[in-house]
């Protein structure tokens, strides 16, 4: 009976964990360059002198389906969609180094680059600043392309390039912001032959349909552990009864 409750409620947790995770994706399936997450599930056996009968589960998020979403043409000159395995390096909120897919960027009102999610892009010598009012533009290779606009007739000037790094061959994990960061800490370098596309988004990678499923699933398993809960409650309660003396 005790080991039933322990297996019940470590599934319960699991499950929980599962939905959680699920109603993330499903919240970011609209966010550009999104990844959808995944979670694993490992078995946990409790340690000590006694039998290692309980077997827990420990539910954690490890990583990210690397699966492209579709890439739409916005016409936008700050709108980048990275190719194949490319990521950008942007400045996570401690200050390290994060990687991400969301190419939605903008000029701060200190000329600051950053991306949808406010988060400063990383170029060859730290944040990408540009002069406040230029035209900017993005090269394929992650060149930042500046225009005075008091000349439009000059050709732009490669002020910078964005930092664009290969995750093949590294491990890395999402952390609790949604950025990827190298596993054990540390960077990637610069990859030269990475490219993205200009005036061009990708969109999240989740399919709304199939997630909408996952969350039923996941409900129904969560049900189903929460009733044999309830069966072994029960199993517990009729074995009482059963060694109880009348007076």
């Amino acid at each position: 009976m005790d080991r039933l409750i322990y297996t019940a409620v470590s599934g319960m947790n699991a499950s929980m964990t599962r939905e959680r995770v699920i109603a993330s994706n499903m919240a970011n399936a609209q966010t550009i360059g999104f990844r959808k997450e995944i979670i694993q599930a490992t078995p946990m056996t409790l340690e000590g002198p006694q039998l290692e009968a309980r077997a827990m589960t420990s539910t954690e998020v490890r990583g990210a389906s690397m699966k492209e979403g579709s890439v739409t043409s916005t016409g936008n000159p700050l709108d980048v969609a990275l190719d194949g395995d490319a990521m950008l390096a942007v400045q996570a909120y401690d200050g390290g180094e994060a990687y991400t897919r969301r190419g939605d960027l903008s000029v701060s009102v200190t000329g600051v680059i950053e991306n949808g999610e406010g988060l400063p892009v990383l170029g060859d010598n730290g944040p990408v600043t540009v002069p406040p009012g230029s035209i900017v533009t993005i090269a394929p290779d992650g060149g930042v392309l500046v225009k005075d606009p008091a000349t439009p007739q000059d050709p732009p000037v490669r002020l910078d390039r964005l930092k664009l790094v290969s995750t093949t061959g590294s491990q890395i994990e999402k952390d609790l912001a949604g950025q990827f960061r190298v596993r054990g800490g540390g960077v990637l370098p610069v990859d030269e032959n990475a490219r993205l596309t200009p005036e061009a988004l990708e969109q999240s990678n989740v399919n709304a349909s199939e997630v909408l499923v996952e969350m039923i699933s996941a409900q129904r398993l969560f049900d189903m552990r929460t009733k044999l809960v309830d069966t072994a409650k029960q199993l517990d309660e009729g074995s009482a009864r059963l060694m109880r003396i009348d007076s």
